[in-house]
């Protein structure tokens, strides 16, 4: 059979005589099944970048909500230890000092309270658990730790010690040994909840937020 003879009732693809316009035909189809995968994949390239746009923009939604969940404990901390009186409004005066500049200077100073004070602590526990006491020593160490508790406001601290004095005027060892224990108790109360404040501090500028610095109050 020659070629002319060749009349297929349909497209044959391995047939010599497949016509010139199926051929192309064919190729055209091909060309648009590469055309969309090729979209394809370019969509799911694009779908990924938006995944990623949401993510970043999640992210910092999320950084702005936690620093002003940190910011709002910090202040709500602050205010609950001024209303307990735990601190008094020197510790105000001492955040008014604090500004961008010098932006860990209450931290370096209640730093140093802490450990004039826990010395302080120890040397009066000795000097309690002599026999005979030495008054005059321990009221000078209770004089020390008055001053350095009222210069950074730890007013529960002061007010004990006061007391504390009084007992060691009066030559009153019972006295004396209560003033101790409770004046210890409130030094680890003040010195629990200011770590905790500094805490929140740094948990802020690390994430980016800056401190509310109190204004000072004109008179």
């Amino acid at each position: 059979m020659t070629m002319a003879e060749c009349k297929p009732r349909g497209p044959c693809s391995g047939c010599a005589c497949e016509s010139e316009e199926a051929v192309v035909k064919k190729r055209e189809g091909f060309e648009d099944e590469a055309l969309v995968v090729k979209k394809g994949e370019g969509g799911e390239e694009e779908d990924e970048e938006d995944e990623r746009e949401e993510d970043v923009s999640a992210a910092a939604v999320n950084g702005v909500v936690d620093v002003e969940r940190l910011l709002q404990e910090l202040v709500d901390l602050t205010r609950s230890l001024l209303a307990e009186e735990v601190l008094d409004q020197q510790f105000t005066q001492l955040q008014q000092l604090q500004d961008e500049s010098n932006p860990e200077f209450v931290l370096e100073v209640v730093s140093l309270f802490f450990e004039d004070s826990e010395r302080l602590l120890e040397e009066l526990t000795e000097f309690l658990a002599q026999d005979p006491i030495d008054y005059v020593a321990v009221d000078a160490h209770v004089h020390q730790l008055k001053g350095s508790s009222s210069s950074i406001g730890a007013q529960k601290v002061k007010t004990v010690c006061i007391k504390f004095r009084k007992c060691c005027e009066e030559e009153d060892r019972e006295g004396c040994q209560k003033c101790l224990e409770q004046v210890k108790q409130e030094f680890s109360v003040v010195k629990n909840k200011l770590e905790h404040m500094f805490e929140l501090e740094q948990k802020i500028l690390a994430a980016g937020g800056s401190l509310p610095y109190p204004e000072e109050e004109e008179y």
